[in-house]
């Protein structure tokens, strides 16, 4: 699907948007960006990814040129002009990116790029996780150091996020990377956070080493309605081992069971009973039952290739 998108004033097909080579985002990975998506074609929680685009903007000093609530008009502007072509079910993912602009160094510049793009939910390799759980690698790349880039910032700089992926996909060609910090703490994914379930409790890296993810925000809300505790604190790989039961939160699937981390069985029952609860929560609260939307969808595409 050929989706329309806007690049520095101009809306286009996707198929034509283009970026200048002497663009610093592309030269320097000089560029923030922040991702949400569609639920049956509403925009889910996008003032909260549009703050923290905007804290990622003030932190590395770029101006966007305009303000948050012209930004939120204009990617609601963007949704209302695919409507007509989006099919029947499906959704998709809705990101702003700004780059710097052009220039040699950073206090040489142009105006800064801004573009609203569009990129399909990745409905086929999702769907099957649902029941099977997916399977985590633990790397040996490490997250940033908060001493070297702040996490919290949400860029394109993530050489050592390809580098995880790497090798992760060294174990299993469709493993998901988990981070660790330089001292052996679980971090993140790349484009993910990570939670286990210990004894009946909740329990997640904190704030100081990951991204500040919107969908572990919604998590925790969640667990809150629900009565699940759950805790901020340094985990390591034995605890993601010995869990109970283990997940991954991210905006594309929301949920997504974990059923091994590097090879070793988690439990037998994938998804647990707490990642069934907030998964059933979380669709109750976009009104799409997210596991049955992932395997239609999937099954549309697997026939539309067939």
């Amino acid at each position: 699907m050929d989706y329309l998108v806007w690049v520095n004033g101009e809306f286009m097909p996707g198929s034509k948007a283009t970026v200048s080579m002497r663009d610093r985002g592309l030269r320097a990975g000089d560029v923030v960006f922040d991702t949400s998506r569609t639920f049956n074609g509403k925009v889910f929680r996008l003032r909260d990814h549009l703050e923290r685009l905007y804290r990622s903007l003030t932190y590395v000093r770029i101006d966007p040129g305009m303000t948050m609530d012209e930004m939120e008009e204009l990617t609601l502007d963007v949704i209302q002009r695919n409507e007509s072509i989006r099919e029947p079910g499906d959704d998709y993912m809705i990101t702003q990116i700004i780059t710097r602009g052009e220039g040699g160094r950073v206090r040489h510049t142009t105006k800064p790029t801004v573009a609203i793009w569009i990129d399909p939910l990745d409905f086929p390799r999702y769907a099957p996780l649902f029941g099977e759980g997916a399977h985590a690698v633990i790397p040996k790349t490490r997250s940033y150091s908060s001493d070297q880039l702040d996490p919290k910032i949400k860029h394109y700089s993530r050489l050592n996020f390809v580098m995880a992926e790497l090798e992760a996909t060294d174990v299993d060609p469709e493993a998901f990377p988990i981070l660790m910090d330089a001292q052996g703490n679980l971090t993140e994914g790349i484009g993910y956070n990570f939670f286990i379930v210990t004894e009946g409790v909740l329990r997640t890296p904190g704030d100081s080493t990951i991204l500040q993810g919107v969908s572990r925000k919604v998590i925790f809300e969640l667990a809150e309605q629900l009565g699940i505790p759950a805790v901020e604190e340094d985990l390591q790989p034995y605890d993601a081992y010995t869990a109970d039961e283990v997940f991954l939160a991210s905006t594309p699937y929301s949920i997504l069971p974990v059923g091994r981390v590097d090879n070793r069985t988690i439990s037998d029952e994938v998804p647990g009973p707490i990642t069934r609860q907030l998964l059933a929560a979380w669709s109750e609260l976009v009104g799409i039952d997210i596991v049955e939307q992932a395997l239609s969808r999937a099954k549309v595409t697997a026939q539309a290739a067939g």
